[in-house]
Formats: C-alpha cells, sequence, structure tokens
C-alpha cells in the first residue's frame, strides 16, 4: 500500500512538472518546454540581402539540464550573385543551478555554452569562416502582470578558422497577452575585440499567439543599430510545434 502510494505521488509530480513546462513560452531561452520552430527570416544588408532559414528545438534532458539545437540555411546575393547552402548548425547546453521565489518574484539561473560549427563557404558570403564555443550565462525573472526579463552575458571564441573574440551583452523582455498571444523585445549589444573594438547593435520584436497547447505562430520585426549594425532592418515569421 505505501508503494502504491508512493509511487502515485512520484507520477502526479512527475505530471505537475510536465504541464508546468508545457506551459512556460519557449520564446524565453530559459524556459524548460520542448518544442520544434520552423523559422524564415529576411535581413537587408548593406551589400544585399540574407533569407534565413532554420529549425531549431529543444528539450528537457532532465530537470535541470535543456539541450537545444539549430540548422541553419541562408540564400544571400551580397557577392553580387545568388548563393545558397548551409550557414551553420549549433548545439546550447544550459544548466539551471537554482531557481526560486523572492517575494513575489522568481528567477532562475542558467549556466551553459554554445557549440557552433560552420557549414558555409566565405567566398559565397555564406557562414563566418569559423567554428566557435560560446559560454554564457544568465538569469531568468518573472515579475507580476505576466512580464519575464532575462538578460544575458555570452562570449563567443573561435577555435579554428578565422578568429573569433565577441563579447555579447543581451536583455530580453517577454509579456503575455490577452487571447494567449505575446510580445517580446530581445537587444543586443556586442563588442568585438577582433575587429577594432566595434559594437554591433541591434533589436528584435517578436508578436506570437498560441492556438493551443501544441501550436504556436509568431511574427519578427528586426533592425539594425548604428554604424556597426550587422544588418539594416529584416522580418520573419515561425512556427512553433509545442509536445
Amino acid at each position: 500500500m505505501l508503494t502504491c502510494a508512493c509511487t502515485l505521488l512520484l507520477s502526479s509530480s512527475l505530471v505537475a512538472a510536465a504541464e508546468q513546462r508545457s506551459e512556460e513560452n519557449a520564446s524565453n531561452p530559459l524556459s524548460k518546454g520542448r518544442y520544434t520552430d520552423l523559422r524564415w527570416q529576411y535581413l537587408d544588408k548593406e551589400a544585399g540581402h540574407v533569407n534565413d532559414f532554420s529549425v531549431e528545438g529543444a528539450f528537457m534532458a532532465y530537470d535541470k539540464l535543456k539541450l537545444k539545437y539549430e540548422l541553419h540555411y541562408w540564400e544571400t546575393n551580397v557577392t553580387g550573385r545568388s548563393q545558397n547552402i548551409w550557414e551553420s548548425a549549433l548545439v546550447k547546453g544550459i544548466y539551471f543551478p537554482a531557481e526560486g521565489l523572492q517575494g513575489n518574484m522568481s528567477y532562475r539561473l542558467a549556466v551553459g555554452a554554445d557549440w557552433i560549427v560552420d557549414l558555409g563557404e566565405q567566398d559565397k558570403g555564406i557562414g563566418s569562416g569559423a567554428d566557435q564555443f560560446a559560454p554564457f550565462f544568465g538569469v531568468a525573472f518573472g515579475l507580476q502582470g505576466g512580464t519575464q526579463l532575462i538578460p544575458l552575458v555570452q562570449q563567443f571564441l573561435s577555435y579554428s578558422g578565422e578568429d573569433v573574440n565577441t563579447t555579447a551583452f543581451r536583455l530580453i523582455a517577454l509579456q503575455t497577452l490577452p487571447e494567449k498571444a505575446w510580445l517580446k523585445l530581445d537587444a543586443k549589444v556586442s563588442v568585438d575585440w577582433e575587429h577594432d573594438n566595434a559594437v554591433p547593435v541591434n533589436a528584435e520584436l517578436q508578436l506570437g499567439k498560441h492556438f493551443n497547447r501544441t501550436l504556436a505562430l509568431y511574427a519578427d520585426g528586426l533592425v539594425g543599430i548604428g554604424s556597426d549594425r550587422p544588418y539594416n532592418w529584416g522580418v520573419g515569421i515561425g512556427l512553433r510545434f509545442k509536445y
């Protein structure tokens, strides 16, 4: 009897934890949900345009470890003629050492790293020319009114190919809206130590809607800021499958 009760309690706890994860918005990079996104983004650059087609997703290996993957395919004319090829593959590991409540505010700490493999060809204007390792630290704050703030700091370093040494500071604000919608602002300021301490700045505004527990759709608007901006402007759309 005791064994059955313990098993039932454990099963109920696991179901409750899974339901809580499924309610988290995957547009928060420190969420614990499981999803797959199909995305397209168009970027207007000084030398031409980029069409970035990607698949990305994530799942929890266990309660404190999240694994994410991305695969990007580019079409671009920045060399003066249309080129298309796979651009990059990424695997991200995120460890959550602590989370809890501080008064009316929730928090979740995260540390992790990206492994980025360059698949492009620079003579086609595709890819960075470097394979990279990028450790990061971040924290997600849950505030009253359905607002989340997520500051992140990440260091990109190359281990093969072109020299890369870039520090990125990122702030994400995520707001729940009526009718199962959301709004996200994602601002990023980087310092490129390899190129005269250039400071590329860009921001993304995302508006999305959950249609049910397994399907969501979102649209992106992007803008580059300053003389070192990585692009002028961009738009995008994404289809999200949650499971």
